[in-house]
């Protein structure tokens, strides 16, 4: 395994694991803070005694030009900000990472947002690390796995990434020293899908053999949620810690408490295998995604349906929630679409791939959404400011 840097700054560390020599050669990239512009939430009023021409978009006033004077008493422009409705609008492709020689399975942002996380069905089994604030590639680990890499994670504390495979293991990497921590090979079958706790202490991973519950911290199995019941595809754990939801390929959701292991009940959802399940930002509901097509919304603890996301004419295979909880992404072989969590309205359809959206990821301030596809490519979509119409009152 090498970490494989591009920078001239490099640091070397050897490792012994098993009888391979494992060794990483990594860059160790300062990141600056990224700047950013709030967006104005309420209506702004201007007096003025001299009428003015005013530019006026969703993140403020871009620039004002002086007329000649009127014989008014007052000028007064009401502007209504719609965009702060919503923190993902009007967005538009700004950037394309290259570089990956097969789909890209899966992808996480750090939590600080300055670097993007993508790994893949490579042959090389290859994680790639993308600098977000320059645009370029940051590193790599190559040789990760021995074959597709089908989930990544980084904790929420940001010390961890984690990886796994159909190689049937989960490997661990320090993100504090670029250090390979240890691997995890107790799954017997492909390991399908990652969730770790917002504390970072306990990583669980779904394979076709069942679930498992690792101490993050020590580095330790703690306990077998599951074995060869059900072929677990997808995983999430909710906002508070306590409660698991795996889906599998049956359609079946199934809710687990972490504290104790105990499976809690199970739901039909769907009539296909469930290739991905989210949260959303209230812990209160679950968004299921499905080979049949078809995305649900359910409530956690009735198991009753609340919204139904109808558009895709093939199987979904990944969805996302923005982290400002109104705005769901979905993909699949018909491109992105963007729904509106509340209505279940369609917003928006992205095109920019020329096959599959397998993997979709939003970053922590919900501005950008990362995609990556069967084309090997990965594609990030940024947030625009939509321009607000402007209302002029005069006033004698």
């Amino acid at each position: 395994m090498l970490f494989k840097g591009i920078y001239p700054l490099n640091m070397l560390f050897m490792k012994s694991f098993g009888n391979n020599s494992i060794k990483f050669n990594f860059i160790i990239l300062g990141l600056s803070g990224i700047l950013t512009s709030k967006s104005k939430s309420k209506s702004q009023v201007f007096l003025a005694k001299k009428l003015s021409t005013v530019l006026i978009s969703a993140i403020g006033i871009f620039g004002i030009t002086q007329l000649p004077s009127l014989n008014l008493a007052a000028a007064q422009v009401v502007v209504d900000s719609v965009a702060a409705a919503n923190n993902f609008a009007n967005p538009q492709l700004k950037h394309t990472f290259k570089g990956h020689i097969g789909a890209v399975k899966s992808l996480t942002f750090s939590p600080d947002g300055r670097m993007l996380v993508s790994g893949g069905s490579d042959s090389d089994g290859i994680i790639r690390l993308w600098n977000m604030q320059k645009k370029k590639r940051l590193g790599e680990i190559s040789k990760a796995h021995q074959q597709s890499i089908q989930s990544l994670l980084i904790s929420p504390d940001g010390k961890y990434l984690v990886s796994c495979s159909t190689d049937n293991s989960v490997n661990i990497w320090s993100l504090q020293n670029y250090k390979f921590i240890r691997s995890f090979k107790a799954h017997s079958s492909n390991v399908l899908s990652l969730a770790v706790t917002p504390d970072s202490k306990v990583l669980v991973s779904g394979a076709l053999d069942g679930i498992r519950v690792w101490d993050l911290l020590q580095q330790r199995p703690l306990a077998t949620l599951a074995r060869f019941d059900n072929l677990i595809h997808a995983l999430a754990i909710s906002p508070d810690g306590r409660i698991l939801v795996s889906g599998d390929h049956k359609g079946v959701v199934k809710l687990w408490d972490l504290q104790t292991g105990r499976l809690i009940r199970g739901f039909k959802v769907h009539s296909g295998e469930i290739n991905a399940v989210v949260f959303t930002s209230d812990g209160n509901s679950i968004i299921t995604a499905s080979r049949d097509r078809t995305i649900k919304m359910w409530n956690l603890n009735s198991g009753e349906v609340l919204q139904n996301f109808n558009g895709h004419n093939n199987s979904v295979i990944a969805i996302a929630v923005n982290p400002d909880g109104k705005t769901l992404a979905s993909g699949g072989k018909d491109g992105i679409k963007l729904w509106d969590l509340t209505t279940g309205n369609l917003l928006n359809s992205l095109y920019g791939h020329s096959d599959w959206v397998s993997s979709l990821a939003f970053s922590p301030d919900g501005k950008t959404l990362a995609s990556g596809s069967f084309d090997k490519t990965v594609r990030l979509w940024e947030s625009q400011p939509s321009t607000v119409n402007a209302e002029l009152n005069i006033t004698d």
